[in-house]
């Protein structure tokens, strides 16, 4: 593998490291003994949640080819999870805020164990099955564990600032340190171990089953409106009119859907983008590198967040810029840096610098995920928080169903 790799990993490290014990009062926030152990139960319980998922992310669609299906099958299955967290995970997350969040996340943790189960089948009916397990699962994921965090942050008293600690914290080790081990993790069970492109689907299961026992046994419930006469409809009522009449809750959404939707399309073709004539790079090294960016830029966010005095919505916007130049790279380079029509080889100059900028892209995700916590726990109120968050998903997941027909019709 090429120095640059090497390099770029190894320099990430040194400053990830640099970051985190360099901290100094003025970075640090200072909380309660009480706290701490509630912070250190929830990350624990977050990065195995993240471990069931990232596990996953590999081989999923090497799983399908092993089992024959072509990209065609492939796509639609890819869909049909996305189609089924907007359709279905909506219904989801208001139940959530009426049946008990954390009754969610035991469902989560169930779904996704039973979508991991499906793997073992060759049938296209039985995977379909599972991707749309998959699709509920996710969006309880990413609504009813951070509605039960904030809830249960305000029921026992601790300081509103104290919660992005937790969502910072949670984000470097659960979207960045666990992703880069499940990767390595999933790459030994299938290939170093020889146990098979479904090993890493059997290890998220017994991850996902360890997390919903520590749930069972460690976590309070908590609601959103747990008043009798409130059904279903009326929960999609309220937040609708939540949206409606405040203009910062619709913004709000506007701005999570597009950014996770540019974040969809980046996962996507970076593969194609960086290797445009099959130039071999090196794919999972590369993730890895891109999950350490990520982790950079949740240590630089909650050093922006432990100053009371800078508001999320100021920095943020130079995050949203930066971002938008970093994909904006491509068509740059294009101009600027001529192409090598010569198939196979190394990585070319132009992807070089693409790489570059694709982990800064990566840095202000990781940056992103903390922040928007911080203002989704600021803005939306509590009696139907999972319904509005799942609200915000059905566009993005519209946007990346469009996408993902489009680059799967194009390959």
């Amino acid at each position: 593998m090429e120095a640059l790799y090497y390099l770029l990993f190894g320099g990430l490290s040194v400053v990830v490291a640099l970051l985190e014990f360099s901290k100094t009062s003025k970075d640090r926030i200072s909380t309660s003994a009480a706290f701490n152990s509630f912070k250190n139960n929830y990350i624990v319980v977050y990065s195995l949640m993240m471990a069931g998922d990232w596990l996953q992310g590999p081989y999923v669609y090497y799983l399908y080819h092993t089992y024959g299906f072509g990209k065609g099958e492939i796509g639609r299955l890819f869909i049909a999870g996305f189609g089924s967290s907007m359709i279905f995970g909506t219904i989801v997350g208001s139940l959530a805020d009426k049946q008990g969040r954390k009754r969610a996340c035991v469902t989560y943790c169930i779904s996704y164990i039973l979508s991991c189960i499906t793997k073992h089948s060759p049938e296209f009916k039985v995977l379909m099955l599972g991707r749309i397990l998959g699709g509920i699962a996710t969006s309880l994921l990413f609504s009813a564990f951070e509605s039960w965090l904030v809830a249960e942050h305000n029921k026992r008293g601790f300081e509103p600032q104290w919660l992005s600690l937790t969502f910072s914290k949670a984000i470097f080790i659960g979207n960045g340190l666990v992703a880069i081990v499940s990767g390595l993790f999933a790459n030994l069970l299938t290939d170093t171990l020889g146990f098979g492109p479904v090993s890493p689907f059997d290890a998220a299961a017994c991850f996902l089953a360890i997390g919903m026992a520590i749930i069972l046994s460690t976590w309070g419930e908590n609601y959103g409106d747990p008043s009798e006469n409130t059904n279903l409809l009326s929960q999609f009522k309220v937040a609708a009119v939540a949206i409606a009449s405040d203009e910062k809750i619709a913004l709000l959404g506007a701005i999570q859907s597009l950014f996770e939707g540019s974040m969809y399309t980046f996962v996507f073709l970076w593969t194609p983008v960086l290797s445009p004539n099959d130039e071999g790079i090196p794919h999972g090294f590369i993730f890895a590198t891109f999950m350490l960016s990520s982790m950079l830029g949740s240590s630089i966010a909650s050093r922006l967040m432990a100053r009371a005095t800078l508001k999320v919505e100021s920095y943020m916007q130079v995050v949203f810029a930066i971002s938008s130049f970093t994909l904006f790279l491509p068509v740059i380079t294009s101009f600027l840096v001529t192409s090598s029509s010569v198939k196979g080889g190394s990585i070319s100059f132009g992807g070089s610098i693409l790489l570059f900028g694709f982990c800064i892209f990566e840095a202000c995700v990781g940056i992103f995920w903390p922040s928007i916590m911080k203002m989704r726990s600021q803005y939306i109120p509590e009696e139907a928080r999972s319904t509005i968050m799942n609200f915000f998903r059905i566009p993005l997941n519209i946007f990346v169903c469009i996408v993902l027909y489009n680059v799967m019709h194009s390959l």
